[in-house]
This record gives structure tokens, sequence and C-alpha cells, in this order.
């Protein structure tokens, strides 16, 4: 029983979809990292020299009853998933669309032709078999 749950674990984990989902959270987790440092290497210190604040979450703050807002951290919250929505798509998108619809042109690279060692090869093997009067395999 426990071999089998084994298994079927196994092959669960080795299907294409899972191991496509596991790369995607990588890629995910290092824009990430790449928007962060965008954002406090270079929006912030913009934002702070704009409105003299250092970021954008001390922007547009106000309390009413007691109950703090603030738009300046909606504001980081929209610009993060803006700039990773955008390098996303002008670096994973576009390139896939493109070759999709090169492949919808049948514009796919020609397959390589053979080499000089598979034309002899097959020149040899043609040769034999009408000497020994087998029919060729093609």
């Amino acid at each position: 029983m426990g071999d089998q749950m084994l298994k079927g674990f196994k092959d669960f984990l080795m299907r294409g979809n899972v191991v496509d989902l596991a790369v995607a959270v990588v890629i995910g987790a290092a824009f990430a990292l790449v928007v962060k440092s965008l954002l406090d290497g270079l929006i912030n210190p913009l934002i702070a020299a704009i409105f003299g604040k250092p970021d954008l979450t001390g922007v547009g703050n106000f309390t009413i009853n007691g109950a703090n807002f603030s738009i300046g951290l909606v504001l980081t919250a929209v610009i993060n998933f803006v700039i990773i929505a955008a390098a996303i798509y002008f670096i994973v998108v576009v390139p896939m669309n493109h070759l999709a619809e090169r492949r919808k042109r049948g514009e796919e690279p020609e397959p390589e032709a053979p080499s000089e060692e598979v034309i002899l090869l097959t020149e040899i093997r043609d040769l034999l078999s009408r000497t020994s009067g087998a029919p060729t395999q093609e």
C-alpha cells in the first residue's frame, strides 16, 4: 500500500504541469525581487523627490474616527502589479505568441539534412540489400 502511494505521488510530481508550476513559482519569486529592487532603487527615490516622502506609503494618509487609511499603500501594490504584469507580458507572452504564429505559418526551422555518415550508411544498406536480394527498409 505504501509503495503504491509513493509511486502515485512520484507520478503526480513528475507530470509536466506540476513541474511547470514549480518553475513558474521560482520565476515569479525572481520577478518579485527585481520589482522590489526597481521600486527601492528608482521609483521610491523619485517619489521622495516629488512628494517629499520616503516612498508611496506615506502619500495620501488620513485618519477617520481612529481608522488609518493609506492611498499610497494601495498605489504601491498597483505599481508592483503593473510592473510585474508588464515584465511577464513583454518577456514571456509576446515571444511565445510570436513563436506560435511562426509555427502556424509553417515557418518552423527545416530539419537538418542527414550527415554524410548517415547518407553513406544508407547507401551501404541499399547496396547490401540489392546484392542479397532482401527488400530495402525505408
